[in-house]
């Protein structure tokens, strides 16, 4: 019988223990939360660099705060990483310029960003030529 009232005595410890730390959480995201709506999101500034980690800041009336955020190292678009778009396919190569053109419909602005509607990007031509007889494999020799 001592055994089941010292593991009863346990599990109420250990309940009470559990709900004074959930109540401190509470307490702590409060705290840190804010009543402000209208946040105000600049840009994301790598911390080194032009890429990588770095840090966003944000101002609403009268508070301030920093996110964490990141730039991919690969991302040099003129257009921002805060601005995401829905591309169409590549279009043909121009012969005069030896580029081909592609656009991009603003599908999600992040953070507030100041995004243009419609971008248009360019790229070299390929110089590969592509054969068309994918799928077919050459005759066998007997």
């Amino acid at each position: 019988m001592q055994v089941r009232g010292l593991l009863l005595l346990l599990a109420l410890i250990l309940l009470a223990a559990t709900a004074e730390a959930g109540k401190n959480k509470k307490e702590k995201m409060k705290k840190d939360g804010s009543e402000c709506e209208d946040w105000r999101w600049g840009p994301c500034v790598p911390t080194s660099k032009d890429c990588g980690l770095g840090y966003r800041e944000g101002t609403c009336k009268d508070e301030s705060k920093k996110l964490k955020c990141k730039i991919p190292c690969n991302w040099k678009k003129k257009f921002g990483a805060d601005c995401k778009y829905k591309f169409e396919s590549w279009g043909g190569c121009s012969a005069q310029t030896g580029v081909k053109t592609r656009s991009g419909i603003l599908k999600k602005a992040l953070y507030n960003a100041q995004c243009e509607e419609i971008v248009y990007v360019t790229k070299p031509c390929s110089s590969k030529i592509k054969s068309k007889s994918k799928g077919q494999s050459p005759p066998l020799l007997s």
